[in-house]
């Protein structure tokens, strides 16, 4: 077994709770190695390309968060072998990670009623774009889960998506996006969090 480590910030969300979801539900030990966001520009050059998540495997520091998935996924047998099914696990991953990028160069605005137009826009956009779109290939599969009908990493990464546009934590986007425009990912993300795996998970954290 690999000795793994994880680097990622002191808070739930974001792309290292998904490589954090995986490793717990497969049982598979690792080093949670949280770094307070105060501390981040401190240690960001030491980073492989100034960016987390990253994990560390027997030492060696791997970037990309969908690579993370991947391979954790496969540890954890939470990633199809299906080449079919490890495609269409991929699209769902690539295209959270792809509406994620465009929301957080809003981040980065620092006029206050530019970043609101910037997320307002977003809300209207791309994230109702996704959202329809990830609803849809939902229903195309279960209505359950996205792919082979049980739990993949596919499933983890929209949760950690949807769990956070429900939580409100974006100024400006409301917190009842996904029940407005997709009201089946509603339902999934509370199928999700009621799993046995990442309920322990988050009783422990």
């Amino acid at each position: 077994m690999y000795k793994l480590k994880l680097d990622y910030f002191d808070f739930h969300g974001g792309r290292g709770e998904v490589p954090r979801l995986i490793l717990s539900i497969g049982g598979i030990p690792f080093e949670d190695n949280r770094i307070p966001v105060s501390e981040w520009p401190s240690v960001r050059d030491n980073a492989p390309l100034s960016a987390l998540p990253v994990l560390h495997v027997d030492g060696e520091a791997i970037t990309q968060s969908n690579a993370i998935n991947r391979f954790t996924g496969r540890l954890a047998k939470l990633y199809p072998e299906d080449a079919l099914q490890a495609l269409r696990c991929d699209e769902i991953m690539d295209a959270v990670e792809d509406v994620i990028t465009k929301v957080v160069v809003t981040f980065f605005i620092a006029d206050e009623e530019e970043k609101k137009a910037a997320r307002e826009k977003l809300a209207d956009g791309a994230i109702k774009t996704y959202l329809v779109y990830l609803q849809t290939l939902l229903a195309k599969n279960s209505d359950d889960f996205f792919v082979e009908n049980r739990l993949t990493i596919a499933d983890l990464k929209v949760f950690t998506w949807t769990r956070s546009l429900r939580a409100g934590v974006l100024d400006y986007i409301p917190d009842t996006i996904v029940e407005t425009v997709a009201p089946r990912l509603v339902e999934h993300c509370d199928r999700i969090a009621a799993d046995p795996g990442v309920v322990a998970w988050y009783d422990a954290h």
